[in-house]
């Protein structure tokens, strides 16, 4: 199965959390908490208020070599957000690719990826954990800050 199959059946609608679809074609589930949509919701109005351009989006679906992932939240410029808009799935990762973590989440998981978005396009992954702590990612590695966000906070409270 492919991801545009399983955008265009109608058993996949209405599901009650993220799907993803391995490099097997093999459909992976993730259920989340509240808390999780929660922070979504914030961060990505968060982004909202730091930047006006760009586009921000919510389960961006991104095809990798480990097939298609999603993530949590993103952020496009213009010109990404252009060149991906009309697509079922991302060939080009955005700007920006946030990952807000659960309890089903293992640390290889997220480290893989983290590494897959940055291979796909991706300046920056950011990854929110459990207590909304915000840790900051580009191709070198960890920052300090972000350098497409630079005053985004490191906390979100929620």
């Amino acid at each position: 199965m492919n991801w545009q199959q399983i955008c265009n059946s109608p058993q996949f609608r209405d599901l009650p959390f993220k799907i993803e679809l391995a490099d097997s074609g093999k459909i992976v589930m993730s259920p989340v908490k509240v808390i999780h949509s929660v922070f979504q919701g914030e961060i990505a109005a968060t982004l909202r208020t730091h930047r006006k351009d760009g586009a921000i989006l919510s389960e961006c679906a991104i095809e990798t070599g480990k097939g298609v992932k999603v993530a949590d939240v993103a952020w496009a410029s213009k010109a990404t957000y252009q060149a991906i808009r009309d697509r079922a799935v991302c060939q080009t990762a955005p700007d920006l690719c946030i990952e807000v973590l659960s309890d089903s989440n293992t640390p290889e998981e997220i480290e893989e990826k983290k590494l897959l978005y940055l291979e796909q396009g991706a300046s920056e992954v950011w990854l929110c954990n459990q207590e909304g702590e915000i840790e900051y990612f580009d191709k070198r590695g960890a920052m300090a800050n972000s350098f497409l966000f630079p005053d985004f906070q490191k906390k979100m409270d929620c």
